[in-house]
């Protein structure tokens, strides 16, 4: 879908936090509401009279956490009093909020933002990606704001609208005012949509992001509209064209193997199987993945070694691997073009040496001094399964992990 950008492993992104996404947007004229951010239960009480002296209230206080689904997770909560924010905000920091997107593990709330309410009319969707079909960035609009937006996609779709912004244009009002009248707002709103949608594709734009939601984007009683939440991700590609967005990474919500990974240069995601996966070549990796899945596996990783990996630079991703614990089988498929079958052997041997190999491999070798290869595996006295082909090795890894302890 297009607003699922760029698929795993062909590049990677860097997200932020709702706040710093907000802080972001309001550089480049995006309409937000007032708001700070506490990392005590104690701030975030003083954050109320921060953002409404007058005490009146109400405000709200989200868990800041990079994952989807914090309201129906029990991490958002609107507020009354000073004592109220505190009360929220020391029983969730410091503790694992749960949702959809986290897993049964949840991600640990270090930082909570309190924001002034506002009275809301309707609660919209509103979006920008690059749409890989057309190579436009395009705009994706619902009047089912406040829903998961793959959710109105699979039941639903024709509540999903779409524009495409030309490249040699940009954003231009009439666009936004199209948008509008397709969501149904009123006339007296058409043009204030087209405004804030030209500031998100400028935002889209100066950033180099790879995705910006405003969900909900909502119109306010008093006929505003504003982003009452915000996403925003950035091409890993770019970012040495912005330090100050670069600066806003938080280490803390990555997988601490996607981290490692980052250090020598792999292309690693970490999925939710048992079967490890080390590739070189985006593309050959998702094959690799696909054909995992159809023998019935679950691939635990993507991983790109690259096609001009060393023998450390392999030993690395062996190790990154090989410290998922529920992974209970890996796969090794490599053809060997830049890349040298005996350099991956050899990495492979000294990272399994290192860790006192466990668990079943499967290699798959073609390529550039391939026999080489074979016999560096063969010769080391690991638990190695060979395979003739990419179903071969398939079938031969999903048997193996279902036979396998850690």
């Amino acid at each position: 879908m297009p607003w699922k950008a760029h698929s795993r492993g062909e590049r990677s992104d860097m997200n932020i936090h709702e706040f710093q996404a907000k802080e972001v947007l309001a550089r480049y004229g995006v309409p937000t509401l007032r708001r700070a951010v506490a990392t005590t239960a104690a701030e975030a009480g003083a954050a109320t009279a921060q953002i409404d002296p007058s005490g009146a209230g109400p405000w709200v206080v989200k868990a800041q956490i990079h994952a989807g689904g914090r309201g129906k997770g029990g991490g958002v909560k609107l507020v009354k009093s000073a004592a109220e924010a505190e009360s929220f905000a020391g029983s969730i920091l410091g503790k694992p909020l749960v949702t959809h997107q986290t897993g049964p593990q949840g991600r640990i709330v270090r930082r909570v933002l309190v924001e002034q309410g506002c009275r809301i009319e309707r609660e919209l969707y509103l979006g920008l990606t690059l749409d890989r079909a057309t190579g436009v960035v395009t705009a994706i609009a619902s009047a089912e704001g406040g829903v998961e937006i793959e959710e109105v996609a699979a039941h639903s779709p024709e509540k999903i609208l779409r524009e495409a912004i030309a490249p040699e244009f940009g954003c231009q009002a009439y666009q936004g005012r199209k948008l509008a009248k397709s969501l149904g707002l009123p006339s007296a709103s058409l043009n204030k949509f087209a405004k804030f949608l030209c500031a998100l594709y400028d935002a889209y734009v100066a950033t180099d992001a790879s995705l910006v939601e405003i969900n909900p984007l909502v119109l306010t009683k008093d006929g505003d509209l504003i982003a009452l939440d915000a996403k925003m991700g950035f091409d890993d590609n770019a970012l040495f064209r912005h330090a100050d967005i670069r600066e806003l990474r938080d280490p803390e919500e990555e997988d601490p193997r996607e981290r490692q990974a980052q250090e020598f240069d792999l292309s690693y995601i970490a999925l939710d199987g048992t079967i490890g996966c080390m590739v070189n070549g985006a593309g050959l990796a998702m094959a690799t993945m696909d054909i995992i899945k159809h023998a019935g596996g679950e691939p635990a990783n993507f991983l790109d070694v690259g096609g001009g990996a060393d023998a450390k630079k392999v030993a690395a991703a062996f190790r990154i691997i090989l410290a998922d614990p529920s992974v209970k089988a890996v796969l090794i498929n490599i053809f060997g073009g830049i890349m040298r079958c005996d350099v991956l052997a050899t990495g492979v041997v000294q990272a399994a040496t290192e860790m006192k190999l466990t668990v079943p491999v499967v290699c798959r070798l073609e390529g550039t001094n391939v026999e080489i290869g074979r016999k560096i595996l063969a010769d080391s006295g690991l638990n190695i399964i060979t395979a003739a082909d990419m179903a071969d090795a398939a079938q031969k890894v999903v048997a193996a992990s279902t036979g396998s302890a850690r």
